[in-house]
């Protein structure tokens, strides 16, 4: 046996037939966000696309306004734990609820590093409108 034992003795996260399908979930570009964008743009507000807000932070926003410091995340109910629609996976389930709470865990800190750098977050549910989160971002832009 080779590298971590620990690790090597953990059960995969999923079968291999889930795998492949999260696999091909999108990171950047999703639907919610394009449409965002889409709506964003039809009212002559520009942007950058998945781009980090800070220079040397791993963390990239999906849209972000430099001058006025506004990094939007479009965020996907199951993997940022929507309190609407989030969902328990039944397969391994310890070891999801630890992955997803780490996502959690880490979107508040990336929030916290951001506001302390002085920029304004702007967090989206993937299920809401793109009328009104573009208002939201508008909002966050007039500050």
């Amino acid at each position: 046996m080779t590298g971590d034992p620990a690790r090597s003795s953990r059960r995969p996260a999923t079968d291999p037939v889930t795998s492949a399908r999260m696999s091909r979930q999108r990171r950047a570009h999703t639907a919610p966000e394009l449409a965002l964008r889409r709506e964003l743009h039809r009212r002559g507000i520009r942007y950058f696309v998945d781009r980090a807000p800070i220079r040397g932070q791993r963390r990239r926003a999906d849209l972000v306004f430099p001058r006025r410091r506004v990094a939007v995340y479009v965020d996907g109910c199951f993997w940022h734990r929507c309190p609407v629609h989030a969902t328990d996976p039944k397969n391994n389930a310890a070891w999801w609820a630890e992955k997803l709470a780490g996502n959690v865990v880490r979107d508040r800190d990336t929030d916290a590093a951001l506001a302390a750098a002085g920029w304004q977050v702007v967090r989206i549910w993937e299920h809401e409108d793109p009328v009104r989160a573009a208002d939201r971002v508008q909002v966050a832009l007039r500050r």
